[in-house]
């Protein structure tokens, strides 16, 4: 039983908040925060009277340590689940390290002006952590997020050592829209424009953008153009998978969205420079994010699966073993459950299970750690009861 503050409230924020409230005989009390409360205040609207959980909300600058430190002073949660920009990251880490309450975040920490985002900068408060009594739980989204606990659940049960693990990511909704991402324009595109990587044998492999492409034919959806992106649990799981050897992680493009991706590219409007424009500074991927449609607004008309899951392999008492966990989530479904589509449920769902099982203890360890370095079955069990069933399959078609 316990009280959270959720920073944020677009797609990812909704669907943990409504999460949230289904499980109101955990979370008896939710604050959301966001920059605008009028947002807040539309998601409090669609839940109040469905549930035991008391809403409330605030306003906040998540770019403002003093702001935000001083609304956890006012609200006094257990833990804050931040769902802000990741630029925002370490602005709210220093608040909750301030005030001394748990931090949860999807995604690691990427500075605003380079298109870079790796856990350097947030596994720098371990020791502050440590010395406060918190818990900082970095990427308990879907990847990164369950695709490390399903990487730690097959090193529990199905092997001795994984040495080879593929990260596979594929949407295959259609919004109807000529080109629209389904999350923040400006991270998606950032990620998708960046030089590729993987890790292998203790080192990184970089890649032009989108230089490498495979084909894969995904459970319940068929086969699909996938292209290998670097991406931020490579990181961890390089450092916490015994006897690894390479990780990759490919996610599926259309080949309409890449043709526009390029045009955009091609005419400086994915540039993170700042211009010149009627005598003010802008910077062209924020203003392109301005003009694209809020991924919040694809629930409707977004049709079409997606499926999300890592392909291991490894050994198992001495014998090579193959292995591969994964989840189908459908867009209608998700829409029906709670206004959003797929790709915001599969990361807003794993926010609120992990955000649980910090507040409930069973992940609650003083320092600042990534998902894999729990136990995964409390996690796995979760993932079963509030929405991502997960499926197993030994021996399947492997990515060459």
């Amino acid at each position: 039983m316990g009280k959270v503050l959720v920073i944020g409230a677009g797609g990812v924020a909704s669907v943990a908040i409504h999460k949230i409230c289904q499980n109101d005989e955990f979370f008896t009390e939710v604050c959301i925060a966001t920059r605008t409360k009028e947002k807040a205040d539309a998601i409090k609207e669609k839940l109040q009277g469905k549930t035991k959980t008391v809403i409330t909300t605030e306003q906040v600058d998540a770019d403002n340590v003093e702001e935000l430190t001083a609304l956890i002073e006012k609200v006094k949660p257990e833990a804050v689940l931040n769902l802000a920009l990741p630029y925002q990251d370490l602005t709210i880490m220093d608040a909750c390290l301030a005030t001394k309450t748990h931090y949860i975040d999807t995604a690691n920490y990427e500075p605003e002006d380079t298109a870079k985002f790796e856990y350097k900068w947030q596994w720098d408060y371990m020791d502050r952590y440590k010395e406060a009594g918190i818990t900082g739980l970095l990427g308990s989204g879907f990847d990164p997020g369950v695709t490390s606990v399903f990487t730690a659940y097959a090193l529990k049960h199905y092997f001795d050592e994984i040495h080879y693990i593929d990260i596979l990511d594929c949407n295959a909704g259609d919004h109807g829209y000529p080109f629209a991402t389904n999350f923040n324009p400006e991270i998606n595109i950032r990620e998708v424009s960046a030089k590729g990587s993987y890790w292998e044998n203790g080192e990184w492999v970089e890649t032009e953008p989108l230089e490498i492409k495979r084909k894969y034919n995904f459970p319940e959806i068929g086969e699909k153009d996938m292209y290998l992106l670097h991406h931020e649990e490579l990181e961890s799981l390089g450092l916490h998978v015994p006897g690894i050897k390479r990780i990759r992680f490919f996610m599926t493009f259309g080949e309409s969205y890449l043709t526009y991706l390029k045009c955009l590219e091609n005419v400086g409007m994915t540039s993170i420079e700042p211009i010149e424009f009627e005598g003010k500074e802008i910077i062209p991927l924020q203003f392109l994010t301005a003009v694209l449609p809020d991924p919040s607004s694809l629930g409707p008309r977004t049709v079409g699966k997606t499926n999300i899951g890592c392909i291991f392999q490894g050994v198992k008492n001495g014998e090579e073993k193959t292995l591969y966990i994964y989840n189908v989530c459908d867009h209608q479904e998700a829409y029906a459950e709670v206004g959003s589509q797929a790709v915001s449920y599969t990361t807003g769902v794993p926010a609120m299970i992990g955000t649980m099982l910090v507040m409930n203890g069973k992940w609650e360890r003083p320092g600042v750690y990534t998902v894999e370095e729990f136990d995964p079955d409390p996690f796995m069990d979760a993932l079963n009861t509030w929405g991502l069933p997960w499926t197993v399959v030994e021996n399947p078609e492997l990515v060459d």
